[in-house]
């Protein structure tokens, strides 16, 4: 008679647990833009460079970390040992944030022990675990439903943390907020009891120096790490220095922090809709669209008066588009190599990702301290989705001579 299973370990677990997870993880990171104002006139005296460097650094070290990372959770710890660490040590970085004093300490804390753990409770991480465990018909979809989670934080978390601004010194908030994300920790726990035997890294032959020896020969591959390196380029810029932005153009900073949440509940639901396209089209023409269509919502919104209703239209539509790209990103690459290393293959192109937002993030506060304005970079911005529409064109959107093959 067949063992029955408990309830709780199934692969629906995995995905309502890996979406909370994203959305702690996430959701922290794009609540920084709140904290540039107080954290810089505590800390920095007002410029806003130092938090800017050190948010840059975090994307940075985040970017240039999660390959090592993932290739440790694939050939030796597994993922869900190192979600765990991840967790501890970024709740550990934002509390010693709280108790920063100076601009060396922002670096270190924000920059260096948190870019470190986001790198082992992040995307890749969480889409490896999901892309394991997820039903092959349901795959794109259930990557877009973790992605959705990620900007799912910026409904929470970011309205949670300017409530709590208003409230108390941003010391008390970020203790809260450190809270917040040593939860992590006993989700990835369970994960690991949900998930069964989906996440056994014994049953498969190909080693992960074979998996990097075919993916260095696929030009479509890094193709692909070429055009997410835009979409970090203007993501982070925008959640980084949108607050600051519309301070400057006497809007507030009170409706920067609801512009940021309402671009997390529409990114839910773009994000959701590109897994679930992702499944019926050829993912790479998607994402020509996505990236052309950033570019004109970001041109229009910059050139059109600022209001408060030109903000919320600007938040609404970008939102749709925000995300979009990682299940579309990581279905390409699940669908050219398989989900067994797509943790690493993934953070690959992570690492570009990252590249691009800590370099827009930190430009971006370098080119406002210089010119006392933002337009400059406004228009690199724009500029990046053209480049990055034509890097997808020659995309071949296919499995792998060895994949094709088994089939």
């Amino acid at each position: 008679m067949q063992e029955k299973v408990p309830f709780w370990k199934n692969p629906y677990i995995v995905l309502v647990l890996c979406t909370l997870m994203i959305l702690i993880s996430y959701g922290t990171r794009q609540s920084f833009g709140l904290f540039l104002i107080p954290i810089s006139d505590s800390i920095s005296n007002g410029r806003v460079e130092p938090f800017s460097f050190a948010v840059s650094l975090q994307t940075l070290v985040i970017g240039l970390s999660v390959p090592f990372v993932s290739m440790i959770a694939d050939k030796w710890l597994g993922p869900v040992k190192m979600l765990a660490i991840g967790g501890f040590l970024y709740a550990l970085g934002m509390y010693l944030l709280s108790a920063a004093v100076s601009e060396l300490h922002l670096t270190l804390s924000v920059g260096v022990l948190s870019g470190l753990a986001a790198a082992g409770c992040g995307l890749p991480m969480l889409l490896s675990v999901v892309g394991r465990v997820a039903p092959e018909d349901r795959r794109s979809l259930w990557l877009g439903i973790v992605s959705a989670g990620g900007t799912g934080g910026q409904m929470f978390l970011v309205p949670l943390n300017g409530f709590l601004l208003a409230r108390m010194d941003w010391t008390d908030a970020m203790i809260i907020l450190a809270a917040f994300i040593f939860a992590i920790v006993p989700m990835a726990i369970f994960v690991g009891k949900a998930s069964g035997e989906a996440l056994d890294q014994k049953k498969d032959t190909q080693t992960l120096g074979q998996a990097l020896s075919e993916a260095k020969e696929a030009s479509s591959y890094w193709y692909l790490c070429l055009g997410f390196f835009t979409c970090g380029f203007q993501v982070q810029f925008v959640v980084t220095h949108l607050p600051k932005y519309l301070e400057d153009t006497g809007t507030g900073v009170t409706i920067g922090a609801h512009a940021i949440a309402l671009i997390g509940f529409s990114n839910m639901i773009g994000t959701a809709i590109a897994g679930k396209l992702g499944g019926h089209f050829q993912k790479k023409n998607l994402l020509v669209m996505l990236y052309v269509g950033r570019s004109l919502i970001m041109m229009a919104f910059f050139l059109a008066p600022v209001s408060q209703m030109s903000v919320y239209i600007f938040a609404s539509l970008i939102g749709l588009l925000w995300l979009a790209t990682v299940p579309l990103t990581a279905g390409i690459i699940s669908t050219m190599f398989g989900p067994r290393y797509m943790a690493t293959l993934y953070a690959i192109a992570f690492l570009s990702h990252q590249i691009g937002g800590a370099l827009s993030t930190w430009m971006g506060g370098v080119v406002r301290d210089a010119t006392g304005s933002y337009e400059l970079w406004w228009w690199f911005i724009i500029l990046g989705g053209a480049l990055a529409a034509l890097f997808h064109l020659p995309i071949k959107e296919k499995p792998v001579a060895r994949l094709a093959e088994a089939t």
